[in-house]
């Protein structure tokens, strides 16, 4: 039944596209604003494709400070900072460094566990929805360790951590992760194995998703910016975009790492940093996969897609600028080799490397609920490196939000004013 209440998404990214199915299942009236074309680029379109219970730690770690001054010094470092006079990043980072700490990871790791494992049982339902045009598949994740030095490391960290919030993680040997995944020759000391990980194809999930949603009923704004809004008695009135003023009951944020350009101008505060990622989809490689693999020492994500293999890494903190460092290109291919004795560079030639700007918030949490100042306006937000895995709760959370209904997952930790 139709609520009769209207709801604007602003972003038709992932993390929109599944706020636009849940409300739309509710009964709300959706539109979405989108400053692309339809069938765009974006942000989950090149990256790993994960659905991945296994990230129950934040990217604000303990340790992550000293370890990010150190790869400071190297821009082809997995986690890069591009030193620069900019009050926004420096107070993002003195937030960082305030939240890398042991506490912050034992309250993050069961919220986030909650809401992966959540999202997990929503991607099997939507899969069924669709037919499963986005390839979902089942196959768990490989985190594999190059040296005995970071499997121990892994054991006791975030195999522990997992296991402790419940999302399984066994550590295998070498031979045993060969069992597992023949279709490769790999040079490591062992893995951490979860079974419960999941991957897709993001460039087949997004189609499927806007075919759904104009199934629905969705209205979509493609090619439209958004340039300003008007709020009186703490609500938002009208959203201002080239295409004209737009009205609705209720507003939603969903502009990933844009999301604080724009709602600038309504006397909100939303510390984001735009976290560039890179990647490579070999369209024949030399083997073929079953499983995706996280190349644990480098940063690197292995995933197969369909007759594809796609190697994304790297978190590259240099604001939006719309230019491929070839020194990060080069750590992802030099990755696969490390770990795949049978790669060659050859195998990477010709191949046009894609890059997209992760939303990163500086404790690791996304902004997810409402804000207080403006009542009919909701983040959803700052997913930083899990906004593939993530977007079907987020979406679930704010049409719950928006129905009245007490949320099914815990939003202690992504309230959007923690930070005002």
């Amino acid at each position: 039944m139709k609520s009769g209440k209207h709801v604007l998404i602003c972003g038709g990214g992932i993390v929109g596209l599944c706020c636009a199915y849940s409300l739309s299942r509710e009964g709300f009236a959706v539109t979405v604003v989108e400053r692309n074309a339809e069938g765009a680029d974006s942000c989950a379109q090149g990256s790993a494709g994960y659905v991945s219970p296994s990230h129950v730690e934040p990217i604000s770690a303990p340790g992550m400070v000293w370890q990010g001054l150190k790869w400071m010094t190297s821009s082809r470092s997995p986690f890069y900072i591009k030193p620069r006079l900019n009050l926004d990043l420096m107070r993002w980072g003195w937030l960082f460094a305030r939240y890398c700490t042991p506490e912050h990871r034992l309250r993050a790791a069961p919220v986030l566990a909650q809401h992966c494992l959540e999202s997990r049982k929503l991607f099997v339902e939507l899969a069924e929805k669709t037919g499963n045009h986005f390839e979902f598949r089942q196959e768990g994740l490989f985190n594999l360790c190059k040296s005995p030095e970071t499997l121990a490391k892994y054991e006791k960290g975030l195999a522990a951590l997992a296991n402790a919030v419940g999302v399984e993680a066994r550590i295998l040997t070498p031979q045993q992760v060969a069992d597992l995944e023949p279709g490769a020759r790999m040079d490591i000391a062992g893995a951490v194995y979860f079974p419960i990980d999941a991957h897709l194809s993001p460039r087949k999930l997004m189609p499927a998703l806007v075919a759904l949603l104009l199934r629905e009923g969705v209205r979509f704004h493609w090619n439209t910016h958004i340039q300003g809004w008007r709020s009186a008695s703490g609500r938002i009135t009208s959203l201002s975009t080239s295409s004209g003023d737009l009205t609705a009951d209720e507003y939603v944020l969903a502009t990933g790492s844009w999301a604080p350009e724009t709602i600038r101008g309504l006397g909100l505060r939303l510390p984001m940093q735009a976290g560039k990622g890179y990647s490579l989809t070999l369209e024949q490689p030399r083997f073929q996969l079953k499983k995706p693999m996280i190349l644990s020492e480098r940063r690197v994500a292995v995933t197969p897609m369909g007759t594809t293999l796609r190697f994304g890494g790297t978190m590259e903190i240099a604001g939006h600028q719309d230019q491929v460092r070839p020194e990060r290109v080069e750590q992802i291919a030099s990755a696969a080799q490390h770990y795949f004795p049978d790669m060659r560079t050859e195998d990477f030639a010709g191949v046009t490397p894609w890059f997209g700007y992760r939303p990163v918030s500086p404790d690791g949490l996304p902004y997810l609920g409402r804000f207080t100042r403006l009542s009919n306006l909701t983040a959803a937000c700052g997913h930083a490196m899990l906004g593939v895995t993530l977007a079907p709760i987020t979406g679930h959370v704010v049409a719950e939000v928006l129905a009245g209904r007490k949320p099914s997952v815990d939003l202690s930790l992504t309230h959007p004013d923690r930070f005002a």
